[in-house]
């Protein structure tokens, strides 16, 4: 067969599964008539979370990015479906460039629209770019996640929803440990009246001020979805489409999947659940095998695995071996204390929570540690506060690999004159 006449390939076809319809009641509760901002509204989860927030009619929808051509692109998308339908003109759409470690810009966007749901999308999720640039990643998905709870605090947000993962569970890698240390700030947050603000001078106060809490906190965990960047999915597609081989880390690897507007509603509906301070866990099937996935894959695209049984195949598998900070398996739960909810796809983890107070502190000595670049010492720290924090490789960060290559030979600096 030529490659030309592969067939497409439905997502939906790689889950096996159908999704359960949702509730109408919850989609509608936190955005219907509210003003919605989502921040990583460029991304994957964000972008469709935006389409769904759409056609649930919110008086001003929102967008908070800090990539221009993503903000461009999702902006485009929704004005486009607006176009297309009546229903959905009298919907405001403000595209807002802007950082989450940028707190006065995140209090000016929050005051300025009045917005009563915040849902936080904005993360650095790939896994060894996160264990190459370790401090980047704890000041986009920790830090960054700290201000925009904040600043909903200061602008007096009704709801602020936290977009979670599994890798928070357990994890062997920085990315994982950076979004349970997330996780940590709005479960300690949300069991406070009142707090001290961390980095408070960035939002205007004295560090002894303290600012009423009257946002309600959640959180959403869920693994992997289907046809995300950085995907598996779209990897495969392309390898495919080029004739292989398909590259998987390891035979054994697997993960929990959804479609992204399967999580993207399941989020939606969590987050309007909330009292404050629930984890809220998804419900996503049994866990599929990497390997598995790349078959179907190729069976579904038309074509044949290529292995010792079938020489004359198509497409063959390779396997690449894991990569740094990557584990076999993923879990949705720290502890085996979970209850379910209304929703028959959505489970609540009772989890323990650190003190606003110690959580300040611990967090102060993460980023002085992180700031001086020793990160086989911050990874002990992360072990220490992080709960069942596990690496499983070394350090790759490329600035400690830098500073290791003191003993290499001096260049020559070229000095303007």
């Amino acid at each position: 067969m030529k490659m030309q006449e592969i067939q497409p390939v439905d997502i939906g076809d790689v889950l096996g599964r159908d999704e359960v319809e949702p509730r109408q009641e919850l989609l509608e509760k936190c955005i219907t008539g509210k003003v919605v901002m989502v921040t990583g509204a460029g991304g994957s989860i964000g972008s469709e979370l935006c389409r769904q927030i759409l056609k649930k009619k919110p008086l001003c929808l929102v967008l908070y990015e800090h990539s221009e051509f993503s903000l461009y692109s999702v902006e485009q998308d929704l004005i486009k479906t607006q176009n297309s339908s009546n229903d959905f003109k009298a919907v405001q759409i403000a595209a807002v460039l802007g950082s989450v470690n940028n707190p006065e810009r995140l209090i000016e966007t929050l005051r300025r629209f009045a917005v009563n749901t915040v849902y936080h999308a904005a993360a650095y999720k790939h896994v060894p770019i996160v264990e190459q640039n370790i401090e980047e990643g704890l000041r986009n998905n920790t830090l960054g996640t700290l201000y925009t709870a904040q600043a909903a605090i200061v602008a007096q947000v009704e709801r602020f929803v936290l977009i979670s993962t599994d890798k928070a569970v357990r994890p062997t890698n920085v990315m994982g440990a950076s979004k349970r240390l997330a996780e940590m700030a709005l479960q300690g947050l949300a069991d406070e009246s009142s707090v001290n603000l961390f980095h408070s001078d960035r939002f205007g106060f004295r560090p002894e001020t303290k600012i009423p809490v009257n946002t309600c906190f959640t959180m959403v965990r869920f693994g992997n979805v289907l046809g995300s960047s950085g995907s598996v999915i779209p990897a495969f597609r392309e390898q495919i489409r080029v004739g292989g081989p398909v590259t998987v880390t390891h035979p054994d690897i697997n993960r929990y999947f959804m479609t992204i507007h399967e999580a993207a509603l399941l989020v939606i509906q969590a987050g309007a659940m909330a009292s404050g301070g629930e984890v809220f866990v998804l419900d996503m099937g049994k866990p599929v095998k990497i390997a598995n996935l790349a078959k179907r894959m190729i069976n579904l695209s038309g074509l044949t695995l290529k292995d010792e049984s079938n020489p004359e195949g198509d497409i063959e598998i390779v396997y690449t071996g894991l990569r740094p900070g990557e584990k076999l398996y993923e879990e949705l739960l720290i502890g085996d204390n979970v209850t379910g909810t209304s929703h028959p796809k959505i489970s609540m983890a009772m989890e323990s929570k650190e003190l606003w107070s110690n959580y300040r502190l611990v967090l102060e000595t993460v980023f002085e540690v992180a700031r001086s670049g020793r990160f086989t010492d911050l990874r002990d720290l992360l072990s220490s506060c992080v709960n069942g924090f596990n690496p499983t490789s070394d350090v790759v960060d490329w600035m400690d690999q830098s500073r290791q290559a003191e003993s290499k030979p001096e260049r020559e600096v070229l000095k303007y004159h």
